[in-house]
């Protein structure tokens, strides 16, 4: 369709002629030429107004006033028609006509477009039908008042044209700008005005994406030219999308399912209903795949407050996952409450004796069991273990996967050597117990710091539960309840302090101390092992017996 303010004439030069030569063939009876007009009379004699005479192949239009007209809509017998600057009904046309009113409306358009059919008529509404109805022309459709003029813009479900502010809300068609109007199908990028864009409307949150009132939005029209709206998850092109109440498509970070709230961060139940539809341009759901973006504020304020990235994973639904272990790829990572992929050394609980719903995730540095240093981790450790804790190691950064097996950590500047189980229900679990002659705790070796050379390990047994550990430095061996001090000056030797082992007692409670070294070596059969502070540890086997320093 193309603009015209004036149309083509419809006729050539020798139709013209030949027109102008049947006109001037009649006498008193039929096409007269008067005062520059043309007329007709009938066979009385009578001059004709307000009805169409034919002359060859066309048709003309006589008005009140007997004159033929030109260039103009003629309304006839409810319909509407147009003749053209030779006079002649113009048939299977397009026609733009000067709107003389549309400098008093803004909302006018500066032509009205019609379109003339077969028989000349304008294809126009019916005044008595309540819904929209469109003509198929060149194949595509549009919409027509009952004057004939072509609709454009939003248009509601009675067919007729929406102009406030809020037409994209209240339209359910779209029918292009005033010199297109064909009707939308399939995506269409439109600019509206939403003068609420700074509330959250109910079901969806759409973060800080769309921060002015004047906005370029994506809308999908089906086949039948009705916008989609209020829909999750919608398959297009073999992508999903998401649709507000209004049609908008959605972008970035949507919950349909529940109302978005602080309050319910945290909950993984609420987690599990957030969805990622990329960005405004895009807005295509994640499905089954990796994105690392700033969350939402409703998901996670802090984060978003501190405008922090993170990984997040959608599942084949596009569910965030949380609060779980899941393997993607061959490979286990861990998500936490608010659906955040955590790396690092973490302490995890399950629920319901599980190994991948999670309960309760602890890093390094929680308030109640801190484990940033070496220290907070001998301390720690064996309290979370004990409370059905289990530490694992989840790679640095954006890595994120679940390690076994053996793997140098950093704490608090420092180096350590940790192993986490390689198979079986807990694996990637940090070992506690012995591995190759040596004991872990939560996977950490223990072992005595160099400038110490020896420190002890307390090996504890508890009935139907996995033995406890300890690590000990030699001030923390002598407070034992297992460890008396003697009397040295009662020894034949030239001790400044003696302690012994209440060999008995430990082995009735279930108690084991063993000797290491700097590399987490046990020590066996040793009676002078020397540690940083000139103490010197007897044993016997692998038992401690006693310790004493020499004056």
């Amino acid at each position: 369709m193309r603009k015209q303010t004036k149309l083509v004439a419809v006729l050539s030069t020798a139709a013209l002629l030949a027109v102008g030569a049947s006109m001037t063939s009649f006498a008193a009876t039929g096409w007269q030429e008067e005062n520059g007009s043309w007329v007709y009379y009938d066979r009385s004699g009578d001059l004709e107004t307000e009805k169409w005479e034919k002359s060859g192949d066309n048709w003309f239009y006589l008005n009140d006033d007997g004159e033929m007209t030109t260039d103009a809509v003629v309304e006839y017998s409810d319909n509407f028609y147009y003749v053209d600057e030779n006079g002649a009904m113009i048939t299977n046309k397009w026609v733009s006509v000067e709107n003389t009113e549309s400098a008093d409306d803004d909302d006018q358009p500066t032509n009205y477009w019609y379109y003339f059919g077969s028989n000349g008529k304008a294809y126009k509404s019916s005044s008595n039908s309540d819904n929209a109805s469109f003509k198929t022309i060149n194949g595509k459709k549009y919409i027509f008042d009952d004057e004939g003029k072509m609709l454009y813009g939003w248009i509601n479900s009675n067919g007729e044209r929406e102009t406030a502010d809020d037409a994209w809300q209240t339209g359910l068609y779209y029918c292009g700008t005033e010199n297109d109007g064909a009707q939308a199908a399939g995506w269409a990028q439109l600019d509206i005005v939403d003068t609420n864009y700074d509330s959250t409307n109910t079901g969806y949150s759409s973060g800080n994406v769309f921060d002015d009132e004047n906005q370029t939005r994506w809308f999908y029209f089906k086949s039948n030219g009705k916008k989609i709206d209020d829909e999750d998850g919608k398959g297009i092109n073999g992508k999903k999308y998401s649709f507000d109440e209004y049609g908008r498509m959605n972008a970035e970070w949507v919950v349909f399912d529940a109302t978005p709230a602080t309050a319910s961060q945290g909950n993984a139940a609420y987690t599990e209903n957030w969805r990622y539809y990329g960005t405004p341009e895009d807005g295509a759901r994640v499905t089954k795949g990796w994105f690392k973006v700033v969350p939402d504020e409703f998901l996670n304020t802090g984060d978003y407050d501190d405008d922090e990235d993170a990984w997040y994973y959608s599942d084949k639904d596009g569910k965030l996952l949380a609060s779980e272990i899941k393997t993607i790829n061959g490979k286990k990572y861990l998500f936490d409450e608010k659906g955040k992929m955590k790396s690092g050394l973490k302490f995890v609980s399950f629920k319901n004796d599980s190994t991948k719903e999670v309960d309760t995730i602890l890093s390094d540095d929680n308030d109640d069991h801190p484990f940033d240093t070496e220290d907070k981790f001998k301390e720690n450790a064996p309290k979370l273990t004990a409370d059905n804790y289990y530490c694992y190691y989840f790679g640095d950064g954006d890595d994120g996967s679940m390690k076994t097996n053996k793997q140098t950590l950093d704490i608090d500047g420092e180096s350590f050597s940790f192993i986490f189980n390689k198979s079986g229900t807990y694996k990637g679990t940090g070992k506690t117990g012995v591995d190759n002659k040596k004991y872990y705790l939560a996977g950490m070796l223990l072992k005595a710091k160099k400038e110490d050379r020896y420190a002890v390990v307390k090996i504890t047994s508890v009935k139907d539960k996995t033995d406890e550990y300890d690590l000990l430095t030699t001030d923390d061996f002598y407070k034992e309840e297992y460890v008396t001090k003697g009397d040295a000056a009662k020894q034949d030797k030239d001790w400044t302090e003696y302690y012994t082992v209440k060999t008995d007692d430990a082995k009735a409670a279930g108690v084991t101390y063993r000797l290491v070294n700097a590399s987490g070596s046990v020590q066996k059969n040793k009676s002078k092992a020397k540690d940083g502070e000139e103490r010197c540890y007897h044993l016997d086997g692998n038992n401690i017996e006693y310790v004493y320093a020499e004056d």
